[in-house]
Order: structure tokens, then sequence, then C-alpha cells
């Protein structure tokens, strides 16, 4: 029996192959339940994490999301989310995967230990990142060797692992631990493990765009309309928000040049776009913030 959680053997799996698909499916499921619940006690470490990476990107510094094989497939769909949802720049979500995009096609576990293909891809890491390192072993060579390249260079590390213990949790300034149980299928991290690590990167980044100011109410105010359905939100967003029927939420938009919170301001009484800019410039981009000057 393994020491580490994550390659143990499921007490329930012996003979796993030999029974009715209902009976796995079961298994499975309760597998992935209890790895979801297994994110709870998480809960303040990802609190400490996502204050870590909203003050580096509020003070100019890049989300840097490292990880291989499918704990770096998860990081990957976290990360390439952002810009669309909340609007944060492109050039400030950066996503260091072993292998890299070739891996996609064919996700080899070759890279993963590979340490001097993770020291090339740590070369523009600086004091101002904030680095999200994940690996479901917690001892993952590429991904270790990321997160003490980036302590060395004194950007802020954040560890996500599932097994108590993991080495990469020595080198992060906050250790983010998933405590999930054995696999139904032993090893297979891509499952438990996995769904574990996606459930706490939603936690940690949507707190993130919270902290920054990215959501109002429940609403992503700095989504990038681009296409007719996210158009169509933006325009609701502006009509629940400002209290106004969804045709002067179109033109406050048009006004607005499709932002949001721009628009939201207009409709509160802000004289132009201008105007309201300068109110978010001095409420750091928080909406809240920026309609309380129009409500005096």
């Amino acid at each position: 029996m393994s020491k580490n959680a994550t390659e143990a053997r499921h007490d329930n799996a012996i003979g796993l192959d030999q029974l009715e698909p209902a009976a796995v499916l079961r298994l499975l499921a309760d597998g992935q339940q209890a790895a979801a619940l297994a994110v709870s006690d998480a809960i303040p470490a990802i609190a400490e994490a996502a204050t870590l990476a909203a003050d580096a990107l509020r003070n100019g510094g890049r989300l840097i999301y490292v990880g291989a094989g499918s704990s770096g497939l998860m990081a990957m769909a976290d990360a390439l989310e952002l810009p669309g949802t909340y609007g944060i720049a492109r050039d400030r979500i950066v996503v260091l995967l072993a292998g890299g995009l070739a891996s996609l096609t064919d996700l080899t576990g070759g890279p993963e230990d590979d340490i001097a293909l993770a020291e090339r891809d740590a070369a523009s890491i600086d004091a101002n990142d904030c680095v999200i390192c994940v690996t479901a072993s917690g001892s993952t060579p590429y991904s270790l060797t990321i997160a003490k390249i980036a302590a060395s260079r004194g950007a802020k590390v954040i560890g996500l692992a599932n097994n108590a213990g993991a080495p990469l949790f020595d080198v992060a300034d906050v250790a983010v631990l998933l405590a999930t149980p054995p696999e139904v299928v032993a090893g297979s991290t891509r499952m438990g493990a996995g769904t574990a690590q996606k459930i706490a990167f939603n936690m940690l980044s949507t707190l993130t765009a919270i902290k920054l100011g990215h959501v109002h109410d429940g609403h992503m105010v700095d989504v990038r309309a681009d296409n007719e359905k996210l158009r169509g939100r933006a325009t609701r967003i502006v009509s629940e928000i400002a209290g106004i029927d969804m045709d002067a939420a179109g033109e406050r938009m048009q006004s607005a040049a499709g932002s949001v919170k721009i628009a939201v301001l207009l409709a509160a009484g802000a004289k132009n776009s201008e105007a309201a800019q300068a109110a978010l410039a001095r409420s750091g981009q928080v909406l809240r913030q920026a309609l309380a000057e129009f409500k005096e």
C-alpha cells in the first residue's frame, strides 16, 4: 500500500472489473463526491491564496499557473477563462504546462520529469508574480522546480497538492492541501484529485476576481462581450444593476463602448464615459464604490 493517498488502492475497488455497470458508476460517483467534500477543509488556505493572487495582479504582476499532466490541464482550464470572464488582460495570466501546447494532443508523462525544461520555462518569473503550482502528488519535478525558482526570485508561491506532507508545501507561501481519498482506479488522479483541483481553482480565481472588483452582486461586470450571447448577458447585467429596461441598458452599453461598469455609471448619472472612467479610477475599479459618488 502506497503511503501517498493519490497512489493507494480504494477499499471498495477489489473486484471492480466484475461489477455491474451501475455499481461501477455508483462507486465512481461516490469517489467524485468525496473528493469534492475534501475541498471544504482547504477554504482558509484558498482564501489566503486568493489574497496573494489579487495583490500580485493589483500591483502589476502576473498570475502564473504551473502544472503537468492532468493537474496541468486543470490549471490551464482555469487560467484560460479569466480574461474573457473577468476582463483580466491576457498578458497578466500565464500558463506553464510541462511539454507546452504539444502535450495537449498526446499527454505523455516524460515532460513532468524534465527539470531543464522547468528551468527554461521559469526564466521570466520575477518578484512581482504570483505562481500557482499544482501537482496531485506534491512532488512532480517540473512543478516543484518552478516553485523553487519562483521562491528564490521573491515571487509568491501557492502550492496545491493532494497529499499531506508534499514537498511542494515546503516551498509554498500558502499550502493548499486537497486531501482526497484514494482513487477508485488507483493513481488515476484525473478523477477525484482532478475534481478537487478544479473546484479549488474555481474558488481561488473567483475570490481573486471579487477582490479586484470584477464582480458586483454576483455579476461579472468586466465580462468581455465578444459574441451575441455575451452582449446579451452584458446588457442584462446593466439592466439589473441599474434598474432600467433592456432597451435603455442597450443604449447605455453603446455609449459605453461595451463596458458594463461604464454603462451602469452612465445610468446612475455620470455625465459621460470620461466621468465614469474617472470615478472608476478613484475607486480602484470597484463599481460599488464608484456608484456611491452618484448617490450622494
